[in-house]
């Protein structure tokens, strides 16, 4: 699976950017490669985020398996 970054010039100069699919991951950067690099990290940081969220709301009987997005 890929996901669609979104990157907006800003009006004081470099970019905006987000993922169109998750509209919360969002970062900015004074050049498109620093702003890409900017919201790997942003996405990165949520996954582990909502991962530890998810831990510690889940009983630990919770069955965890790692789960492979196949390509369209």
């Amino acid at each position: 699976m890929k996901l669609t970054a979104i990157f907006e010039p800003a009006e004081e100069g470099g970019y905006v950017c987000w993922l169109e699919e998750m509209p919360a991951v969002q970062s900015q950067g004074e050049t498109v490669g620093e702003a890409r690099a900017n919201l790997l990290d942003a996405l990165r940081l949520s996954l582990e985020y909502l991962r530890e969220k998810a831990r510690q709301e889940t009983s630990p009987q919770s069955l965890r398996e790692p789960l492979d997005i196949p390509a369209e």
